[in-house]
């Protein structure tokens, strides 16, 4: 049998490490000896002896946060011996290493696809985001030392903030999280209306202090999805009733 399909790189990428890799720009592979944590919907494929268990959001701390929000990532937890690959939607993957105590980072919970059990998060809220979408805009802040994967709609741009740097609330898919963060309506910035009718704009967020900010070239995401809760298949099982759903389960 004959087919471009098979060519060396559509074959399965093979290493002698466990952990998260990229099977391709678009799937995660990890391969499993022991754990990992995983959004809920997101396994395309596994070989092995894999056992999967939902997590709700990730501890009881922040299983009460996404009650109170509906805010959160709803998470899996990947365990045993062999390969599981992993994507959302066909979006772009990208690895990200903390190194230790000091290392921080902020992520939209709808871009996080997996990340190592040696990395904690907490869900927290973006200030001055009180009424946006009706709910607020609450992201995930990762710490600790780890690999993490998170899903880019198309090549992002990765900004240096040494300057005031302004961003699309859904756009804007990560962040130092060291850096002062708030969200204003657009009309402050003159980006409300333009010459009488509107732009579409509504929100802008705000980045000051220094680190740098990565921006994805897409926004057609709904603000009420920007946390991660969504639904359908990939967002978990079908929204916050579901993701509590198996939390208690």
């Amino acid at each position: 049998m004959r087919s471009n399909l098979f060519a060396p790189e559509n074959q399965e990428q093979e290493s002698t490490q466990p952990g998260l890799r990229l099977q391709n720009s678009k799937m995660l592979k990890i391969e499993l000896d022991g754990e990992a944590m995983a959004r809920q919907g997101s396994m395309v494929a596994y070989q092995g002896d894999v056992r999967f268990e939902a997590k709700g959001s990730g501890s009881v701390g922040n299983f009460v946060k996404q009650k109170l929000t509906g805010e959160g990532v709803p998470l899996m937890r990947v365990s045993g011996r062999g390969d599981v690959f992993l994507a959302n939607a066909a979006s772009d993957v990208h690895l990200i290493d903390l190194e230790g105590p000091d290392d921080a980072l902020t992520i939209n919970g709808k871009n996080v696809l997996a990340f190592d059990p040696t990395l904690s998060y907490d869900i927290q809220m973006v200030s001055g985001a009180g009424s946006i979408g009706g709910a607020g805009l609450f992201n995930c802040v990762f710490r600790g030392r780890g690999r993490l994967a998170i899903t880019c709609k198309g090549s992002p741009v990765v900004l240096t903030v040494d300057a005031p740097t302004y961003a699309d609330p859904q756009a804007a898919i990560a962040w130092s999280a060291g850096l002062q963060v708030g969200v204003q309506r657009a009309e402050q910035f003159g980006l409300g209306t333009l010459i009488g009718r509107t732009t579409g704009e509504a929100w802008t967020m705000s980045f000051g202090g220094r680190g740098f900010v990565i921006v994805q070239p897409s926004e057609e995401v709904p603000l009420s999805a920007i946390a991660g809760t969504g639904g359908g298949d990939q967002s978990g099982v079908g929204g916050v009733s579901g993701i509590l759903g198996g939390f208690l389960r």
